[in-house]
């Protein structure tokens, strides 16, 4: 959508011009002094949120003096910025016309209030003025200070021009490392020969392009002293600190200029030996697409209460943004920081209530639920269970070898076989239905492992062969075997709810209403659970028995109850509580909290997606659960009058005009700006963790971040130059990392070359 000027008598739009266009300042006092300046009565009952959000001026309304072009990329106003070339008579000539932008009418008070107004005004500039040469004239250093205030920036000496080219060099070597996933170490220098070998990537982009002619390095290089120190490596850590925050900047600038937005961390990853919380943005950019991007990475802390705040501090005070305009946020966890995450999320909560628990679209409920099961052997059972899914995928042949075991064993089932090959094939363990998948598979799994373990013909490595042997050990125990038939079982009645959860828009709203039996039917199992679990560990029998797996409780169980002979627990009786009891009472738990009250509002406002009010036969009550949201809303007031129409609206559309099924579609309808509360409510609602990224060109965040992982080893992996690999299309400022830098390290550019 275009920018248009608010400003009486000015037609020009964004889409029509190069210039620049300002949001109204939020700070009241400022704000004032536009809407005053603008002459228009329709802005003066506006808040100054209202006005930042809805209302631009163009460039020409100010001062040249007034703008700054911080680089080719941003112009930007100076803090004191006040709008005041306006044209206030050009509608003068043509009396009859109809104007949007009406032009406020003064009396004659306040005429003679606004005269003196500038006349005071006048005065104190020019009373300062005098107090400024008269102070200059007593101390001649003052003045020259004076001068460098009224130039904004006094022109470079030779040798600064040389230090800016010379730095801007060096960032350039620093981006194209990261983009291109280069670590800045090369080989460890202890293990190759001296000489053979430069050991640092860096050093060696550095006289490449000095071998290639870059006067500005090669004259560097030239009056150093010790050139192994070209660049020290406390230089480059600063250097790719500015780079990380300059790059950040540009994303989170989107951000605030969208408003809300919402918050969602990834798994925590090991970068260099640490480990780190991945942290991703979602909002909605100014072309109405609903984007989640990677804004850095966060170091994990073992103690909940320390990561809580460390959490809050690094997105408020670090990064800028203001969690007042969260309204979501989401924790993809493994098991184990599950608990962590959740204590995160509640304080957060206490201070954002409207900061809403959800799920997050990018994974299956089903495993969500799993990985957040406080059971030590649920933890174990999954760690397994992505060991052998990567096991097979780590090459082809591999693949092959299970492919062919299922064909003989589903010799009678061919379509199912057909069908487990090419889930097989898939990352099958992010699936809704992962348990059932690996039951039916288990067999397969256990006898192609064992075959490769013991294969006479000697086709694998001992690599291969020796994993193999502890994958096939793992998945036939019985603990393991106990397990996933349990977590099969329990899973399977939140299965349909949870994929309703990733479909279509008309899924996740009638999803909300499924909650309700979910849960009874969850209560009905905890309540009959010496059935259930006999039923369930009868399951677990008869498959350890098919494939020759002794029964037995854990071993660590069976040490601690040595020597107690009044103990009579069995397996059956072992199993129920400590794997099934606590399962279900924790997954019950769970789901009330993860769609609490707050949620399941939220997701009620998606009657206002218009294929689900076709659904709904137009008779909706939106009002009632977009009360939550009601200080978002740019006239709360008219939301009642505004939904009538919406609604009258679509049901009153021609034959040949299909309603929008998504919020994507519904915010890139041409008239969606008519009605600016639902607008406003499906920019909110788009960017709840739990909706699906309709585009999957904008959920470029996460998919780059998983290439990042799986790319690079370990001990190579930077937090800095993760963020540049993983955000390459993002415009960077060269002149802004350069003056930064120079501001920031004052005293150590003088000494640029140790």
């Amino acid at each position: 959508m275009p920018n248009f000027c608010a400003a009486p008598n000015c037609t020009r739009k964004s889409t029509q011009s190069d210039l620049a266009f300002f949001r109204f300042p939020r700070d009241p006092a400022r704000c004032q002094k536009w809407v005053e300046n603008c002459r228009r009565a329709d802005l003066e009952d506006k808040t100054p949120d209202q006005l930042n959000k809805h209302y631009r001026l163009c460039a020409k309304h100010f001062e040249t003096s007034m703008i700054c072009r911080t680089s080719p990329y941003r112009t930007v106003l100076r803090d004191n910025a006040i709008p005041t070339i306006f044209d206030l008579t050009s509608h003068l000539n043509n009396p009859h016309s109809r104007h949007r932008k009406r032009i406020k009418e003064l009396s004659e008070d306040e005429i003679r209030t606004l005269k003196q107004k500038k006349i005071d005004e006048t005065s104190e500039q020019e009373q300062k003025h005098k107090e400024i040469n008269n102070s200059n004239a007593q101390n001649p250093s003052a003045e020259e200070g004076s001068e460098e205030q009224d130039e904004d920036i006094l022109p470079l000496t030779l040798e600064e021009k040389e230090n800016k080219e010379y730095l801007k060099s060096l960032f350039e070597i620093l981006i194209l490392m990261g983009k291109q996933n280069i670590p800045l170490d090369g080989h460890e220098a202890d293990e190759i020969p001296e000489g053979l070998f430069t050991p640092d990537n860096f050093q060696a982009l550095l006289e490449c392009r000095i071998n290639s002619g870059e006067e500005v390095l090669r004259k560097r290089f030239e009056t150093t002293a010790v050139n192994t120190l070209f660049c020290s490596k406390t230089q480059q850590k600063q250097m790719l600190e500015i780079c990380e925050s300059c790059i950040r900047e540009e994303t989170l600038r989107e951000v605030r200029d969208s408003h809300f937005f919402s918050i969602i961390t990834d798994d925590v990853v090991d970068i260099a030996g640490e480990e780190h919380l991945p942290v991703l943005v979602r909002f909605v950019d100014e072309a109405h697409n609903l984007r989640e991007e990677f804004v850095g990475f966060l170091p994990y802390e073992a103690d909940a209460e320390i990561l809580a705040v460390k959490f809050h501090t690094t997105i408020t005070e670090k990064w800028g943004l203001n969690m007042e305009y969260c309204r979501g946020q989401a924790y993809i966890v493994s098991s184990g920081f599950s608990s962590k995450m959740k204590v995160v999320a509640s304080r957060l909560l206490e201070k954002y209530p409207q900061a809403v628990y959800t799920l997050c679209s990018s994974c299956a409920l089903n495993m969500w639920l799993a990985k957040s099961v406080p059971v030590t052997g649920v933890s174990v059972a999954l760690g397994t269970i992505e060991e052998v899914c990567s096991f097979f995928h780590r090459s082809p042949q591999l693949l092959l070898e299970l492919d062919s075991v299922i064909s003989v064993l589903f010799q009678n089932n061919e379509e199912r076989g057909k069908e487990l090959k090419e889930i097989c094939h898939s990352q099958w363990t992010g699936r809704h239905d992962a348990f059932e998948i690996l039951v039916d598979l288990l067999q397969a799994l256990v006898l192609c492992l064992d075959g490769i373990n013991s294969d006479t013909n000697i086709r694998w490595n001992n690599c291969i062969a020796g994993r193999a042997f502890v994958l096939c050990s793992a998945v036939t125990d019985f603990d393991f075997i106990v397990t996933i038939v349990v977590l099969k079982n329990v899973l399977s009645f939140t299965r349909a709810f949870g994929k309703n959860l990733q479909g279509q828009t008309s899924d996740v709203f009638f999803a909300a209403s499924s909650l309700t039996a979910v849960l009874h039917s969850l209560n009905e199992v905890m309540e009959n659970i010496e059935v259930y679990h006999e039923f369930w560990f009868e399951e677990a029998t008869n498959l350890a028995t098919k494939l020759d797996i002794q029964m037995k409780l854990p071993g660590k169980f069976r040490r601690a109850q040595q020597g107690n002979l009044e103990t009579q627990l069995t397996s059956e009786s072992y199993y129920k509580e400590t794997l099934s009891v606590p399962t279900v009472e924790h997954i019950i738990q769970e789901l009330k909290d993860i769609f609490s009250e707050q949620h399941l509002k939220a997701l009620k406002c998606l009657s206002l997606v218009p294929s689900v009010m076709g659904q709904l036969k137009f008779n909706t009550s939106e009002e009632h659960h977009a009360d939550m949201y009601r200080s978002d809303l740019p006239n709360p007031d008219t939301l009642s009058a505004e939904l009538h129409c919406w609604r009258i609206k679509w049901k009153h559309r021609g034959k040949d005009i299909e309603l929008p099924s998504t919020i994507y579609e519904a915010l890139h309808l041409p008239d969606i700006k008519f009605f600016p509360n639902v607008y406003a409510l499906l920019k909110v609602l788009c960017i709840l963790p739990v909706m699906k990224v309709e585009n999957e060109r904008y959920e470029n965040g996460r998919k780059r971040l998983k290439a990042y992982l799986r790319n690079t080893l370990t001990d190579q992996r930077s937090s800095n130059l993760a963020l540049l690999n993983i955000n390459f299309d993002i415009k960077h400022d060269l002149d802004l990392m350069v003056d930064t830098y120079i501001k920031l390290y004052t005293i150590l550019n003088s000494n640029l070359v140790m």
